[in-house]
């Protein structure tokens, strides 16, 4: 009986595999027919599906950025970079997008520690830093062995101080392993999908406007108070935004 329920469970998941692939041939082919209204449902049919891609996306975005949907077109790549964050035609078409927005918003710099902290943290994903730990540690108990059980002092002296070494890289790439999950957790970016928005010095309509966004621009959101978001821009101004006017970028 277990047998029979994962044979249909895979047969399942072979059909639903070919019928999104089926929609998406038909959702390109509509696109390259110049028919992106019909093209997005196809790919949205798809994402309904829990089906999600790089190529999806990205195919996606393109088919909103035909149509001048500035929102979507920025919402749909920038999804597809987190997934295929090297591609460059990504990159240039999300370039394209962006230039459509109206708000400009300066970036502030990282500088110092911080700067160079956040570096090595990104040098590695959270899963290959503890792939390394993992790694470290081992070293360090073959390196500790061949200390304790050699009578040799010169090699004693060299294997314990190489099963340090391998010891303290292990507690760093567990540190920069945490520092690296840590950043992912803190980092909830969201696209502004209102044409325009207000966004507020509070979370409630009574409270004076800090600044307006337009559709498009990239935010941060930093907290959740019943229907409003505490977001925060590139160059490090806050404010409370309704839930409605922004779209969080989780893939999943």
């Amino acid at each position: 009986m277990k047998n029979f329920v994962y044979i249909l469970t895979f047969l399942i998941g072979s059909l639903g595999f070919s019928q999104n692939e089926l929609l998406f041939e038909q959702a390109n082919d509509l696109y390259n027919k110049g028919d992106f209204e019909d093209a997005i449902s196809k790919y949205e049919a798809i994402i309904a599906s829990a089906e999600h891609s790089a190529a999806l996306y990205y195919n996606l975005g393109n088919a909103h950025y035909k149509l001048n949907h500035i929102a979507p077109s920025i919402y749909y790549y920038e999804k597809a970079l987190k997934l295929s964050p090297k591609d460059k035609e990504i990159q240039n078409n999300i370039t394209f997008a962006r230039n459509m927005t109206i708000d400009a918003i300066d970036k502030t710099p990282e500088i110092g520690f911080s700067k160079l902290s956040k570096s090595i943290t990104n040098w590695l994903t959270f899963d290959n830093w503890a792939k390394l730990s993992v790694l470290l540690m081992a070293l360090f108990v073959v390196f500790y062995l061949v200390y304790y059980f050699n009578y040799s002092t010169t090699k004693k002296r060299l294997a314990f101080i190489t099963a340090m070494s391998f010891l303290i890289l292990a507690f760093g790439a567990v540190a920069l392993a945490y520092n690296n999950y840590h950043l992912l957790q803190n980092d909830q970016p969201a696209i502004v999908f209102a044409k325009e928005a207000q966004v507020k010095s509070e979370p409630n309509l009574r409270s004076p406007e800090s600044f307006k966004l337009h559709e498009g621009t990239k935010v941060q959101i930093l907290d959740t108070v019943n229907n409003w978001k505490k977001i925060k821009l590139a160059d490090g101004k806050t404010g409370w935004i309704p839930n409605d006017d922004i779209k969080a970028l989780n893939i999943y």
